[in-house]
């Protein structure tokens, strides 16, 4: 049971971490200072994983793997969410003929 609570626990802090990037990128472009924007949203995300890591391994190998398994997939699901996002917003728009 525990593995099943730390690969969950990972998964969440797959979504803050990389949820959290996505937002930086796309929010970054209307800050004054781009550079600070993405090194203090890097500092934030950093030592909330970190400290996530730290609570669920509880010093067990075993749960900190089921964590960053867990912070993998969610890697995985949001990059292919986000791909599938930029691939519709940017999928060119079929022109509309009127010759047979």
């Amino acid at each position: 049971m525990k593995l099943v609570l730390a690969l969950a626990a990972g998964m969440l802090l797959g979504a803050v971490f990389f949820g959290g990037l996505w937002w930086t990128i796309r929010t970054r472009l209307n800050a004054p200072r781009p550079a600070l924007w993405l090194l203090g949203s890097l500092i934030v995300r950093l030592g909330i994983v970190l400290t996530g890591f730290y609570a669920v391994s509880d010093n067990q190998w075993e749960q900190l793997l089921a964590c960053l398994l867990g912070f993998g997939i969610a890697r995985l699901v949001l990059t292919w969410l986000v791909g599938r996002e930029s691939r519709a917003v940017n999928a060119p728009h079929k022109a509309i003929s009127h010759a047979p």
